[in-house]
């Protein structure tokens, strides 16, 4: 059980914060022990500490053990139960390492094997949120025929129940819903749905079809805080505390989230010069890119930018901005924290795994 638990949750050193993703991602954590080559206790490295690197332009094939990373609460051997539960409930840890002196992993406890409930986020925030509910989801055909896009269905919920629950989770309590297709539906499925019995929520009726960024433009007399903005057909697992602080402190007017994909060659590749002269060859090599998952913090400001009944794309707004000079941000996510339903595989993915397997919504450490 414990050989199990290691090797599920660790990883050595040397291996880089690429190999950390993806391992967090496989065994569906945002946490890690870091060991040395014998096995040994070294750190624990959290998706906190990936993002942070990220964003201060470390690579991602840089190595754990050349990466600064703050030194973390662990037990040690003797610790009570009460005094490790009393620790992870203080830290949102969905799993704690127990070392021996000799820095041996002598124990991993789980969030789940000693509290009822799931990990919850320590940080509240209650900041607007803007679901863009209009689309007629024609990836989705014919299921969208039925069911407009926003009231598809996730396991025993729908898709935008999902998405409010989540903000719901981290204290917000405003929701602003852009409507244009089957609008009525929604809106009377809305009003008779749990989710939203205790939030405001204001309906953006769309007289036509005007792109994200159209649709926003109707909500100038609404909004006048930081906000939130999400696409209706993704469910993201972040602490969106951490997003609005790395929007504040670093005075963005856009800040946009984003999904760490890695895509491997499956060739060898060749860079020529002149005349056709080899540079250099990579065997099979694996790029990384960073996607627009759909979801943005926004300031007040950034709805001023948008003309009225036009049809306008949000990132074409986002582009308009940065090249005004205003500050734009990216915030960057894990590949498996990222679920785009919106196409038919994803879908099934996404139902399959929210209907059967755990669900840590962990914080960032």
């Amino acid at each position: 059980m414990l050989e199990n638990k290691i090797t599920r949750f660790s990883i050595q050193n040397d291996k880089s914060l690429l190999d950390a993703l993806k391992k967090m991602d496989a065994s569906n954590c945002k946490l890690l022990i870091v060991v040395d080559s014998d096995g040994k206790y070294v750190n624990l490295i959290s998706i906190g500490d990936i993002q942070r690197g990220i964003l201060n332009g470390v690579s991602l094939s840089e190595a754990i053990n050349n990466v600064e990373i703050s030194d973390k609460v662990v037990s040690k051997e003797g610790d009570s139960q009460d005094i490790i539960k009393q620790t992870m409930f203080k830290f949102r840890l969905e799993f704690m390492p127990v070392i021996s002196e000799l820095n041996s992993i002598t124990n991993i406890l789980e969030w789940k094997e000693l509290f009822e409930s799931n990990v919850t986020y320590k940080n509240k925030i209650n900041l607007p949120v803007v679901i863009m509910a209009g689309g007629k989801g024609t990836r989705l055909k014919p299921i969208s025929n039925v069911f407009p896009k926003p009231l598809t269905p996730i396991g025993e919920k729908t898709i935008i129940e999902e998405i409010a629950e989540r903000f719901i989770a981290q204290g917000c309590t405003k929701f602003y819903i852009t409507v244009n297709y089957k609008k009525e539906l929604i809106e009377y499925f809305l009003s008779k749905s749990k989710t939203f019995e205790n939030v405001s929520v204001t309906f953006i009726s769309e007289p036509k079809p005007l792109g994200t960024g159209g649709a926003l433009a109707f909500l100038q007399s609404h909004i006048k805080e930081t906000f939130i903005v999400t696409n209706c057909d993704i469910l993201i697992d972040q602490d969106f505390s951490e997003v609005y602080d790395y929007h504040k402190n670093n005075n963005n007017n856009v800040t946009i989230v984003s999904s760490i994909k890695s895509h491997k060659i499956s060739y060898g590749t060749l860079t020529t010069g002149v005349g056709g002269v080899l540079q250099s060859m990579n065997e099979k090599p694996e790029l990384n890119f960073q996607i627009n998952t759909g979801v943005y913090v926004l300031e007040p400001s950034f709805i001023d930018s948008i003309e009225v009944n036009k049809f306008t794309h949000i990132t074409d707004v986002i582009n308009d901005v940065n090249n005004m000079g205003a500050k734009v941000g990216v915030f960057p996510i894990s590949e498996s924290s990222w679920k785009d339903i919106g196409e038919w595989p994803e879908y099934i993915k996404t139902v399959k795994s929210l209907s059967g397997d755990y669900n840590f919504q962990g914080l960032n450490l």
